[in-house]
């Protein structure tokens, strides 16, 4: 792995560290800042008490913010499979997008071949899944949008660093905005249990939960994003819980 790397230690981690083991997942975050030196700031700052354990500026470089065998604050609140409280078993790679709030752009090519280069290293060195490289908005669907819509998970997984389908997009279209029946619509609830969201942050009847369609769709279903379910999220989903 050939990267650009600099070192700008945050404060703000957990003490003792936790052993390789712990580490399961890898969660990407947008900075969700106008200014990419503003980011470090805050990823710095001990009153803001967040940080994560990288940072991908816009130039591809790289900057290491906590050690990854030390816990980073990056998570929040959140749920995957049967984890909880997702700090403990992380990574977090930030990678600078001023986001929603800011005119939310495309990342930078450079920024993409920077992140598959740290991805393929964390994967080898922690054997982590790549079923378990998330976004920020999946294990938080309640309160996080990022890395959104715009972010490449396509490319990630033809890289085998995310999970993402295998269906063509003629087909796809055909079935978009065809209305679900309940029985339908409880088959793409328990396969969102199956992929790993987790039933804290799932509704417990109906699809009112505008919020975790939204997810979803922004995450496999990225033309679209109307927090509406229909039968092209219900074959999508199926296709995703036979990999």
């Amino acid at each position: 792995m050939w990267l650009k790397i600099t070192k700008n230690y945050s404060p703000n981690f957990d003490i003792p560290k936790r052993s390789k083991k712990d580490i399961k997942l890898i969660i990407i975050h947008y900075t969700g800042m106008k200014k990419e030196s503003l980011a470090i700031k805050r990823l710095c700052n001990p009153d803001s008490k967040v940080s994560a354990h990288y940072l991908i500026k816009k130039n591809g470089d790289v900057i290491v913010l906590v050690p990854d065998l030390y816990i980073s604050w990056h998570a929040g609140k959140s749920s995957w499979k049967k984890y909880k409280s997702l700090n403990k078993y992380s990574i977090g790679i930030e990678i600078q997008n001023p986001g929603h709030d800011f005119n939310y752009e495309n990342f930078s090519s450079k920024q993409i071949r920077s992140l598959k280069k740290l991805l393929k290293y964390l994967v080898k060195i922690y054997k982590i899944d790549f079923k378990n490289i998330l976004g920020h908005s999946d294990i938080a669907p309640d309160r996080k949008k990022d890395p959104g819509e715009k972010f490449p998970w396509k490319s990630l997984s033809k890289a085998k660093l995310a999970l993402w389908h295998n269906l063509k997009e003629t087909k796809l279209k055909k079935l978009r905005l065809i209305n679900l029946d309940l029985k339908e619509e409880k088959v793409f609830l328990k396969n969102l249990y199956k992929l790993g969201y987790n039933k804290i942050n799932l509704p417990k009847s109906n699809f009112n939960n505008v919020k975790l369609i939204k997810t979803f769709q922004r995450r496999f279903r990225q033309k679209l994003i109307n927090g509406l379910l229909d039968k092209e999220c219900l074959v999508i989903s199926k296709n995703l819980i036979k990999k």
